[in-house]
């Protein structure tokens, strides 16, 4: 059968169905960009510290006005001293007049929190603050736990039973469960609700990518995953400080940014599945009908057969190695040399990245100022970063421009620590150029790793490429953590991480303007320093041709490269 692309090319670019379906998929993944950054807002402590003694109706701010020397011990916190937050003096009452002992004591009476900057939070609402304070911190682990499990579980999900049921069925439990989430009568329900939430959330955005990236022709695929899906992210990431800074109470909050999402509904009416998913699967006649419907939605008629074979064999034969071989499976992105190397270096790549994007993103709201502000100005610069690698994967090679990314943000984290602290101004400057590094890189990765893996097998790769980005997110908070410690440090493990990466990136196979691979057996060799870059995929016997040869190799138990007739591979 011929390829893919070349096979649907009488389509044009950009027609009508183009970009309803660029609009449509993009406009999907906009709550993707607040779901789980909006813990910034939603976990946030206030300023609070221990309830006084018979006094349980006074609010934080008329405790403020009394002599708290006298009723709260001090603290040094950084460089000033502030009134303890877990501890207060023992107060009795003697002969009518109180008497303030040194004798401190926890906050046996609870707190009170500030209302300046939030009418209530999760920590208020739950005291997690003092013993608890951990609860804080590990609920957003538990969000990015549950998207390691949905990119691992739903990517095998979607390869074996199609894209748009993955997609919108992740949008339902996102959906339903946030809507659950704002009636939670503890703790403990929040966080359990937290890891599904994370599942629907990865699940949706993986299945969305991969979808479009197998819907969209070459043209469309790269606008598709800068300027749709990443710039589509980030204006969700917008939107998040916008509300966030009208609606203080985080009931509310979570409220206002689930709503929107019942509006994807209609959606499932007018997104269709991937035909070339539908191929794969030897459902040949479906992925004609939607392809002739693309066709006319463009205006285009007589189009005739559209996938054609070279004889009549090959559609037995195709629907013989789909239908009556084992389903694929993880085991698959390690079957053979090749897909085994794009596997090791990907999630290695993809895990690095995540935490360097993470470490930097998740704290640019606590920096000094309005954290509404910082986390505005950190998701404007993300579409700055989102339009250069649109540009970037336009005019450069895929593994060059993402090796180069990764390289100067690694260089500018490692100079950072020679920054004098009189220059404070030049090193946020150069912290921001290096996170703006990271997140195009992190944009890039995405494309090219959906164009290294083949069809068969793309949404299970991503998946397992998004499983190591949520383990890099899961280790993100002790890199912070080890700059309690030392300053310069977390920066230093960072960055050399991150060349090492830039590394990793130059050993893989170029992949622009090359056609997608289809099954696992023509996914290109990795490219050492010493070889030869160019791929050249023309010919009759090009890796992308899946011939009757090929598939009667296959089955048989041994797989005969089209371009190495000499050499079999085992199964």
């Amino acid at each position: 059968m011929q390829d893919y692309d070349e096979a649907t090319a009488f389509l044009g670019e950009w027609g009508f169905y183009q970009k309803r379906i660029f609009f449509l998929l993009s406009i999907g993944i906009i709550p993707n960009g607040y779901v789980g950054l909006s813990m910034v807002f939603l976990a946030d402590t206030p300023q609070h510290h221990c309830r006084l003694s018979n006094s349980s109706n006074i609010t934080f701010a008329e405790a403020s006005l009394l002599n708290l020397s006298l009723l709260l011990p001090l603290e040094t916190e950084g460089d000033k001293q502030v009134y303890s937050k877990c501890t207060r003096f023992k107060s009795q009452v003697q002969d009518g007049f109180s008497d303030t002992t040194q004798e401190t004591e926890r906050c046996v009476d609870g707190w009170v929190y500030s209302k300046d900057r939030y009418v209530s939070t999760i920590v208020s609402e739950w005291n997690l603050v003092c013993d608890n304070n951990w609860k804080g911190p590990f609920t957003m682990s538990v969000f990015f736990l549950g998207m390691t499990s949905g990119a691992l579980i739903s990517g095998h999900i979607s390869d074996r039973y199609g894209r748009k049921i993955v997609l919108f069925g992740a949008v339902m439990i996102q959906t339903v469960l946030s809507f659950i989430q704002v009636i939670s009568w503890s703790w403990e329900v929040f966080c359990v609700l937290c890891f599904f939430i994370g599942f629907g959330d990865i699940s949706n955005y993986v299945a969305a990518f991969v979808l479009g990236t197998e819907l969209l022709g070459k043209a469309e695929r790269i606008a598709y995953s800068t300027l749709g899906v990443c710039m589509f992210y980030a204006i969700g990431y917008i939107i998040l400080p916008l509300f966030a800074y009208y609606i203080r109470d985080w009931r509310m909050l979570l409220l206002a940014l689930t709503l929107p999402e019942i509006l994807y509904i209609p959606f499932w009416w007018l997104i269709p599945e991937s035909p070339r998913w539908l191929i794969t699967q030897g459902r040949v006649n479906e992925a004609e009908k939607i392809v002739q419907g693309f066709a006319e939605k463009n205006g285009i008629t007589h189009v005739g057969v559209i996938f054609q074979f070279t004889d009549s064999r090959d559609y037995m034969l195709l629907n013989t190695s789909n239908n009556q071989k084992h389903p694929y499976s993880f085991l698959d992105l390690v079957k053979t040399s090749n897909i085994r190397n794009i596997t090791t270096l990907s999630f290695l790549v993809w895990m690095i990245t995540s935490i360097g994007y993470f470490v930097l993103t998740l704290g640019t709201p606590n920096m000094y100022g309005d954290p509404y502000l910082n986390c505005l100005i950190s998701a404007i610069s993300e579409i700055i970063a989102y339009t250069i690698a649109w540009w970037l994967m336009h005019n450069a090679p895929r593994r060059v421009s993402t090796s180069s990314m990764l390289l100067l943000g690694g260089v500018i984290l490692l100079i950072i620590q020679f920054i004098p602290p009189t220059l404070h101004i030049l090193a946020t400057v150069l912290v921001m150029i290096g996170k703006t590094s990271i997140t195009i890189s992190f944009a890039i990765i995405y494309v090219f790793s959906a164009e290294l893996y083949p069809t068969v097998v793309r949404n299970m790769g991503i998946g397992v490429c998004s499983m190591a980005s949520r383990i890099g997110s899961i280790v993100s908070p002790y890199f912070v953590y080890l700059g309690m410690h030392d300053r310069m440090l977390p920066f230093m493990l960072m960055g050399t991480l991150i060349l090492l990466a830039g590394i990793f990136c130059l050993l893989l196979p170029e992949t622009r303007d090359q056609p997608l691979p289809e099954t696992v057996y023509q996914v290109q060799p990795i490219k050492w320093f010493c070889s030869s870059t160019a791929t050249h995929h023309s010919g009759p016997n090009t890796p992308n041709e899946f011939t009757t040869q090929d598939i009667q190799a296959e089955n048989n138990g041994v797989f005969f490269l089209p371009s190495q007739m000499d050499q079999t591979v085992e199964i």
